[in-house]
């Protein structure tokens, strides 16, 4: 065998053997996806409870369905800026409840609106409809990395991440460790004054992982085929 072959072949088996990992390593990723789907079916299908009986240890908490009681505080809404729906610009408008008997207050994510420069809300007084709340949705815990920041924008405060810290500092009382993404009722009307609420979480989407399996696999196998093609051309000729 000359020595070119063998360079050509060595490269072409780690390639393939990179390829190979990158496929099996899709696939892990395919079967956690569909161990969350389990768990999140599970969960939204569990039927919707109280705050009082969302479970304490916040990993097991993550898109429980629960039904909130209580009045909003207007005054201190803010405004999760940079959000995009069907390619338009906007902000998710957050706002804090406070329960009666409970100085806590839990901050629900109340739903997308438009907003020209993804940052301010002309108006916000339009996108409520009253101050008590008997709404339902899901609960989710607060992202864990870099520190969020509260910044003004226009008549009401900002802020770029949901940071549990940044918040808690900014408030004048104590918020719950997780919030809550209310659901779209599909009973009701949605109109130009109504924030455009989230949908039930999809439970069967598994993702690009085994298409990506797949073609990593088909590379590798590709790349050994035409390694073994090109070398018995080569040694023929």
């Amino acid at each position: 065998m000359q020595r070119r072959h063998t360079w050509f072949i060595v490269i072409a088996t780690v390639a393939a053997l990179g390829m190979t990992r990158l496929g099996l390593w899709q696939l892990s990723r395919l079967n956690e996806r569909r161990t969350f789907n389990t768990q999140l079916r599970s969960r939204l299908d569990s039927g919707t409870v109280s705050p009082d009986r969302l479970p304490r240890d916040t990993a097991r908490l993550r898109y429980r369905r629960v039904r909130l009681d209580g009045v909003y505080d207007t005054q201190n809404e803010m405004s999760l800026v940079s959000r995009t729906r069907n390619g338009s610009p906007g902000v998710f408008l957050v706002t804090p409840l406070k329960r009666a008997g409970n100085d806590t207050a839990i901050l629900v994510v109340r739903g997308w609106v438009y907003s020209a420069n993804a940052k301010d809300v002309k108006d916000p007084a339009r996108w409520r409809r009253g101050a008590v709340a008997n709404v339902e949705g899901f609960a989710d815990t607060y992202p864990i990395g870099n520190p969020g920041t509260v910044i003004e924008a226009g008549k009401g405060r900002a802020i770029r991440r949901l940071d549990m810290d940044a918040l808690a500092k900014s408030l004048p009382y104590p918020i719950m460790p997780w919030y809550v993404l209310l659901l779209r009722d599909p009973a009701a009307t949605i109109d130009s004054n109504t924030p455009v609420a989230f949908v039930k979480p999809a439970v069967d989407d598994e993702g690009p992982h085994k298409s990506y399996a797949v073609q990593w696999f088909s590379f590798a196998l590709v790349t050994v085929i035409g390694t073994i093609a090109y070398v018995r051309s080569d040694r023929s000729t």
